[in-house]
């Protein structure tokens, strides 16, 4: 990609931080990464913030989840989760990054997911898709960055902040359907 440069090249508003598997603890750190979303934006449609109890729970579900770390400050994550609880489903997940201001313009949105999609390819699992609300043009940019394409709109199904919301649905194959899947 155009913009990349290598890590110790980067300038310095670009400076990458530490990426690495969530841990428990960092439960804390996610739940103030993403409580804005919930309270003041409709990049989510959850309405009321989870609890770190509840975060630690949604971690333990067996996809990874990782985080962007300044120092013991999480400045952003992004995770997988099953697209549906359905057995035909199985090969498929949902996967999301949320910034928190300090994480912003420095390339770790591309970068987490530089981490997660490598992952989810290990797992042998077949597509990767992503909900967004529409509109965030940068959120579709980085999609596509990362080969995500457009895969449909799913029109008015939010109801958020006073108002109607269209969601679109990007996708990503990271590999050949094996043949014969069981």
């Amino acid at each position: 990609m155009a913009d990349r440069q290598p890590a110790d090249r980067q300038p310095a508003d670009r400076q990458p931080a530490d990426i690495r598997p969530a841990a428990p603890a960092d439960a804390t750190g996610i739940a103030a990464v993403y409580a804005p979303y919930v309270l003041t934006s409709v990049a989510t449609f959850e309405t009321e913030p989870p609890t770190v109890a509840v975060l630690r729970e949604r971690m333990a579900s067996g996809l990874p989840w990782l985080v962007a770390c300044d120092g013991r400050d999480v400045v952003g994550f992004a995770y997988a989760s099953a697209h549906h609880e359905r057995p035909a489903y199985r090969w498929t997940v949902e996967c999301t990054v949320y910034l928190a201001d300090a994480g912003r313009g420095r390339g770790l949105g591309r970068a987490l997911y530089g981490r997660l999609l490598p992952d989810l390819v290990a797992r042998g699992l077949v597509t990767a898709l992503a909900r967004i609300t529409l509109p965030n043009p940068a959120s579709v940019a980085l999609h596509e960055a990362m080969g995500f394409r457009p895969a449909g709109v799913m029109p008015q199904v939010g109801f958020k902040l006073g108002a109607w919301h269209d969601v679109g649905l990007w996708a990503l194959r990271l590999v050949d359907p094996p043949p014969g899947s069981r």
